[in-house]
Parts: structure tokens; C-alpha cells; sequence
């Protein structure tokens, strides 16, 4: 069995038929962790939720200030928007039903918006335990005389297939995308649904919010002051207008990320991968099947909630062996 460190596309030999670490632990202590987790399992218990046991129960929280500012200042954006949207552009209308109809769908898509950043930000991506290179974890892989096992050299741990190492998040990530930083967390194998999901919505709210400012833009001139404003006419206009600047922005920005993984999806590949060019070390899933893999077993309306779905094996590690 040969133990090799895992550098980009050049693996260095390090031990041979030797344990990764030796027993020591050294690595692991000065390569700090920068995940918190939370467990909740008492707080669902308490309330009487039961969970299936490949169901995550603990929030997965990265330490990191740059993507704490983005996260909040997303939920911030949304919130602006809500309140722009209600208070000044709907509820001044005269015409009641229009505002309630669209009133209605504007907020039902921002709270799947909100839950579904929600679940990608605090649920563990697919992170690979932290110094599992041990002599007793390599032995129960039951490897052959001359089979190569990776390891990351650092977190120290046994490197699955299609899996890479974040900085930020300092862990192994299996099928790692990216860091988004506007998740506060990696897109990886176990999040990758609601990330797509929250680019969706994000970019279906933008539209319409668009549409609403514009039509209130529009109409204002002709309309009485009363509709145009429940307050100032100035300051009305200037949060429209920067309404209408977010709107057009995040729609632009949200349609070519949902596309963007889209596409990875079909074609079985992230965004790594398509920058290291790795597609080749794998065999890769029919489109519809790795679709499948990611949004659930069948087609229902489960795959446009930010829930998890049947199909996915959470906690599985397919490591990466060659003679």
C-alpha cells in the first residue's frame, strides 16, 4: 500500500506501507478548524421531531468575517426589498386585488428565497472528517500491496474521490463547486440544491420586482400623489429607484449562477473540476440521473423546496484507489 500527499493534479509519495501520521497528531493541532457545529438534537427532541438517522440535526457554522458581512447583508437586501415593495410601491395602490396578488407571490418567493439560503448556509456541504489518516482507518479499508491511498496534507484526512480542500473552511469538501461567500459556506455534494434553489428564487423575485418598481415608475406621473406615496414623493422615488438598480443587478448576476450550475449539474462536473480539468478521472452520470442525484429520486414538486432530498446518500465516502 503506498500513502501519498494529495497536491493539485501531482501527488508526492510520503510513506509507504506507514501510517499517515504516525499517531501524532500535530498536524491536525496547528492546522486550526474553522467550523463551528451546533447541535440541535435536544431542541427537536424536545418539540417532538423525529429524524431519519442519514439526517443531518446540527448546523454547520464557518468562522469566517467576509462571509458572515455577505450573509447578513443578503438577508438585509431581501428585507430592503420586502419593505420598499409593501410600503411603497403595493399598498399605496388603488387597486386592491392587483396588490394582493402580486403582494402574495413577491413574499411567498422570498421566504423560499430565505429558507433555501438558510439551508445552504448552515448545512454541512460534505466536509471528510478532519484527521482521519490514522493506521486504524486506513486498515479498514482492507487495501492490496501497492494500492494508493490520497491523503490531504492539510487536515490530514483521507482523501474521497472528487473531493478538494477549502481554505476558508479548512476542511475536504466532497464534489466541492465552490466557496460561495455570499452562503458564508462551501457548494458541495450535501447543499448544492438549495444553493441552485436560492439563485432561483433570488433571480424570480428580482424579475418581478423589477416589473412591480418599473410599472410604479411608470404609472406615478399619471396617477394621483396618494397612490404614488404614503409619505415623501422624494424619498418614495429614491428607494424605487434603488429598488429597481438591485433588482437588475441580482437578476443578471443570480440567472448566470443558477445557469452556471445548472449546466455543472447536466454534464456531472464543478466548477473546480472544469478549472483543473479533471473531468476526465472519472466515469461521468447521464445528465438526467446526476439531475436526479441532486434534486431527488423522481420529479415532484420536492425539487422546488429547500428540502433534502431521497436520492442523496449523505455521510457516504467513495475514496479514489489506483494500482
Amino acid at each position: 500500500m503506498i500513502i501519498k500527499d494529495y497536491r493539485g493534479h501531482r501527488p508526492v509519495v510520503q510513506n509507504v506501507l506507514h501510517p499517515v501520521n504516525d499517531g501524532r497528531d500535530d498536524q491536525v493541532v496547528t492546522y486550526k478548524d474553522a467550523i463551528t457545529t451546533i447541535d440541535l438534537s435536544p431542541l427537536f427532541y424536545y418539540l417532538g421531531f423525529q429524524f431519519r438517522r442519514d439526517r443531518t440535526r446540527s448546523l454547520w457554522v464557518v468562522r469566517d468575517c467576509c462571509g458572515l458581512f455577505c450573509a447578513v447583508f443578503t438577508w438585509l437586501l431581501i428585507v430592503f426589498a420586502e419593505y420598499v415593495m409593501w410600503y411603497f410601491i403595493l399598498l399605496p395602490s388603488i387597486n386592491e386585488f392587483h396588490s394582493f396578488v402580486n403582494g402574495v407571490i413577491f413574499l411567498g418567493f422570498s421566504c423560499l428565497a430565505a429558507i433555501s439560503h438558510i439551508r445552504a448556509m448552515f448545512t454541512d456541504p460534505g466536509a471528510v472528517p478532519r484527521g482521519n489518516a490514522t493506521r486504524e482507518n486506513i486498515e479498514t479499508l482492507r487495501l492490496e500491496e501497492g494500492e494508493v491511498v490520497y491523503r490531504c496534507s492539510k487536515c490530514v484526512s483521507i482523501k474521497p474521490n472528487r473531493a478538494h480542500h477549502c481554505s476558508v473552511c479548512r476542511r475536504c469538501i466532497r464534489k466541492m463547486d465552490h466557496h460561495c461567500p455570499w452562503i458564508n459556506n462551501c457548494v458541495g455534494e450535501n447543499n448544492q440544491k438549495f444553493f441552485i434553489l436560492f439563485t432561483m428564487y433570488i433571480c424570480i423575485i428580482s424579475v418581478h420586482a423589477f416589473y412591480l418598481a418599473t410599472r410604479h415608475l411608470v404609472l406615478c406621473p399619471l396617477a394621483d400623489s396618494k397612490e404614488c406615496s404614503r409619505d415623501s414623493p422624494v424619498l418614495s422615488l429614491v428607494l424605487t429607484v434603488l429598488l429597481l438598480f438591485e433588482s437588475v443587478l441580482f437578476s443578471v448576476f443570480t440567472c448566470i449562477m443558477f445557469l452556471t450550475q445548472i449546466s455543472a449539474v447536466w454534464t456531472d462536473t464543478t466548477g473546480i473540476e472544469n478549472v483543473k480539468r479533471q473531468s476526465h478521472l472519472w466515469e461521468r452520470k447521464a445528465g438526467w440521473h446526476s439531475i436526479r442525484l441532486v434534486f431527488g429520486h423522481q420529479f415532484s414538486y420536492c425539487w422546488f423546496l429547500p428540502i433534502h432530498s431521497n436520492f442523496i446518500k449523505m455521510g457516504s465516502y467513495d475514496y479514489d484507489y489506483s494500482v
